[in-house]
């Protein structure tokens, strides 16, 4: 019998540990601890709030993580991707109506993989949303240096970020520049870097002009040796642009990863940016088939009398 259940702060851990062993090299960037993990900069009981786990006989076969109000970041296991009874409930569940599950207007559901759920929800009338761009590098052996060339073409230094020495001030304000919008602050950062799922998957990269300036920004991601890795967020502030800094800073991403022992690095980045498409490619970076969020159908109102 499947459950739809919530997930309490103790069962977060299990829940991170599945999703890290769901990660494949074949799949599209699927949901990824990391989702999680840089979630925790507005603490842990929102994010085991916006968590849902579709299970059977206690076996967790579905993540669903509730990424604000409107979209939900949709992890299945790799098993469970032609399972026609959980691609059932889930199309239920996330049906839109009176009492829905997940009751925003326009509900778009991030789905990387699991055939049988998507061809449900078309013919229950999801439509296709927005298009991203799958890429993925692999990495070489630790020590090689995948960074070390891009950075030498460049006058860029790269340095990680620590909760106990300065620089995360600075590496937020990269971010805001390189995504106009963002309100991610330094003590943001501080929450997730403390948080022991920080210690284990994630690392950070500050990169300083030869001024000392802070000009490019990444944090990268580990699910552990032998599993792919995730570089997201990169950026390079506006002031520092096509000067080399985000093939330079992708590839320090790289090669961060290497050191944490991933098979590959992986990310994704919305179809409508070109610019992030090009930098990811000039890193080494392959695209890979592009995939598309689904939008859930407007309920129907019978019309008034």
């Amino acid at each position: 019998m499947l459950t739809l259940d919530p997930v309490a702060p103790a069962a977060l851990d299990d829940v991170l540990a599945r999703l890290a062993a769901w990660q494949r090299e074949e799949l599209p960037v699927p949901l990824h601890p990391r989702d999680l993990a840089w979630a925790l900069r507005r603490g842990e009981q929102q994010l085991t709030a916006a968590l849902r786990t579709w299970s059977r006989d206690r076996e967790v076969l579905a993540v669903g993580f509730l990424d604000g109000p409107d979209v939900l970041r949709l992890g299945i296991d790799p098993a469970a991707a032609e399972d026609e009874e959980l691609a059932a409930r889930l199309r239920d569940d996330l049906a839109a109506g009176p009492g829905a599950l997940f009751p925003a207007e326009q509900l778009a559901v991030e789905l990387r993989h699991g055939l049988a759920l998507d061809q449900v929800m078309r013919a229950a009338g999801w439509t296709e949303g927005e298009p991203w761009t799958p890429l993925r590098r692999p990495t070489a052996p630790a020590g090689s240096g995948s960074g070390d060339e891009a950075i030498a073409d460049t006058d860029l230094a790269v340095s990680t970020v620590d909760p106990d020495r300065p620089g995360a001030e600075e590496w937020a304000a990269v971010i805001r520049s390189g995504f106009p919008g963002s309100t991610l602050t330094g003590e943001h950062w501080q929450g997730f870097a403390a948080h022991s799922l920080y210690a284990r998957y994630g690392r950070t990269l500050l990169g300083r002009d030869r001024e000392g300036t802070a000009a490019a920004a990444a944090v990268v991601w580990s699910d552990g040796p032998g599993r792919p890795g995730l570089l997201e967020p990169i950026a390079v502030s506006a002031a520092h642009r096509r000067r080399g800094y985000g093939r330079a800073i992708s590839l320090a991403a790289v090669a961060a990863l290497e050191e944490l022992g991933a098979s590959s690095a992986m990310v994704a980045t919305p179809s409508t940016q070109p610019g992030a498409v090009r930098t990811y490619r000039a890193a080494g970076f392959v695209t890979g088939g592009p995939v598309r969020d689904l939008v859930r159908p407007r309920p129907s109102h019978p019309e008034a009398s």
